[in-house]
């Protein structure tokens, strides 16, 4: 059936994993990935206590592993996080979902946190749309914030909203594993919470 949709959260839905802190394992190893947690562990605490939104620590965190590399050189990375890494990381039952829905015809969609770039070159080998948060880029560098709203909680929906014309599908399915996604899985009639766990 052509009029059905489906929603997919990535980040713990179709990976096991947190994909931020992996592409910064990769790109700059488990040591660095550590020595900067250790360094931004005041910082965390002051976002575990909601003093810090979760915006601003994402954005802490990328300025402070990503901050003026070029948007070349990053990209790269990316693309080659998601053709080394990223396949270890992928649940499979996760991957049967999607497989099924665009069996059917359905449309799929990744919805995600994470940044654009080192999802949509994963997605799109699947012929996926992907919707997530947009990394500023300044002459040609990457500065570490984003372009509008992280893609979390209810910007998920808006971004859906921007994306899709919902009216047109009859039924809608949506799949996610966090209090980030609760908004986007009130938009389907089937939806799916920690569904492949």
């Amino acid at each position: 059936m052509k009029n059905v949709i489906a929603f997919f959260d990535f980040d713990g839905t179709i990976t096991a994993k947190d994909t931020l802190f992996e592409i910064i394992r990769f790109q700059k190893g488990g040591a660095a990935l550590y020595l900067g947690m250790a360094l931004l562990s005041p910082l965390l605490v002051l976002f575990k206590m909601k003093v810090i939104s979760n915006q601003q620590m994402k954005e802490i965190v990328l300025r402070f592993y990503f901050r003026n590399m070029p948007v070349e050189v990053f990209q790269q990375v990316c693309n080659d996080f998601c053709r080394l890494r990223l396949p270890s990381l992928l649940r499979p039952k996760a991957l049967n979902a999607i497989a099924w829905h665009q069996s059917e015809g359905h449309h799929v969609y990744i919805v995600t946190a994470s940044a654009e770039n080192w999802v949509a070159p994963w997605s799109e080998t699947l012929k996926i749309p992907c919707l997530g948060s947009v990394l500023e880029i300044k002459d040609g560098l990457v500065t570490g914030r984003l372009v509008g709203k992280n893609c979390n909680g209810n910007e998920k929906v808006c971004r859906i909203k921007e994306a899709v014309h919902l009216t047109t599908y009859a039924t809608i399915y949506a799949y996610g594993d966090s209090s980030g996604d609760k908004e986007m899985l009130a938009l389907a009639q089937h939806p799916g919470f920690r569904t492949f766990e």
